[in-house]
């Protein structure tokens, strides 16, 4: 299989993840949402290992102006989930009994839209740089492609919208997805700046958006589970090096 086609079936299996996220929501009135906090937490403390140990780095290799893209990427989804669209946070309003004024869906969607493209811009470039930061990234970014799917059909459920309008909302977040993978394939020369964009995305994603859900819960455990991404992280990168990725 070519890096191409390599690239656009990780991808697809993405954006299918936030299909999932919203078929969850869709095909029952009530669902325990306990596993997607543990996806939210492991997925941050993999993310946050992804971003400052690979991504940071190798976009500094890349491009003499990563520092500025960096911040850029950071600041353009704090822009679209709390400027252009306010109502807009990450997790919050998961539970479909309680009410929501109908633009927060739309807001929302919007937000995780923007997102969710610089997923696939990430996963793009860190093929097109190399297999072993592809598959990372990869990796960084399933894990909280459910709870994506999943926040974004709740928020339209709550919102008074159909359930397939609210899978409807799920599949068009997994088609950005896809469409960064596809963008970057054809803009290879902005691999650099690519990179160094969705590490900001991602810093602004697994600190501002996905952390803070983490810090909400009592106990240790979901503490834990950052750990453990984190840790999952170095075995992963090692388990790939070991098989020649």
């Amino acid at each position: 299989m070519d890096n191409f086609a390599l690239t656009l079936a990780l991808g697809t299996i993405a954006a299918l993840a936030n299909v999932f996220g919203g078929f969850i929501v869709t095909a029952r009135s009530h669902w325990n949402q306990e596993f997607l906090k543990y996806f939210i937490a492991f997925g941050s403390g993999f993310l946050l290992a992804a971003v400052f140990l690979k991504m940071i780095p190798i976009s500094y290799e890349q491009s003499k102006l990563a520092p500025l893209f960096i911040l850029i990427g950071y600041f353009v989804i704090h822009f679209f989930e709390h400027t252009a669209v306010p109502h807009f946070h990450f997790g919050e309003e998961t539970h479909p009994e309680f009410l929501i004024p109908r633009a927060v869906g739309v807001s929302a969607l919007v937000g995780l839209t923007t997102h969710t493209f610089f997923d696939g811009v990430s996963i793009a470039s860190g093929f097109i740089i190399n297999p072993t930061l592809g598959f990372l990234i990869f990796l960084a970014i399933m894990l909280h492609k459910i709870p994506e799917g999943f926040t974004i059909a709740s928020l339209f459920l709550a919102s008074g919208r159909s359930r397939k309008k609210a899978l409807t909302s799920s599949f068009i977040i997994g088609a950005a997805t896809l469409a960064g993978v596809v963008l970057m394939q054809f803009f290879h020369s902005l691999v650099s700046h690519g990179l160094a964009l969705s590490a900001g995305v991602s810093i602004y994603v697994a600190a501002s958006d996905l952390m803070p859900e983490v810090n909400k819960e009592k106990g240790i455990k979901l503490s834990v589970m950052v750990f453990i991404g984190v840790g999952l992280f170095y075995v992963t990168e090692f388990l790939l090096q070991k098989l020649g990725l």
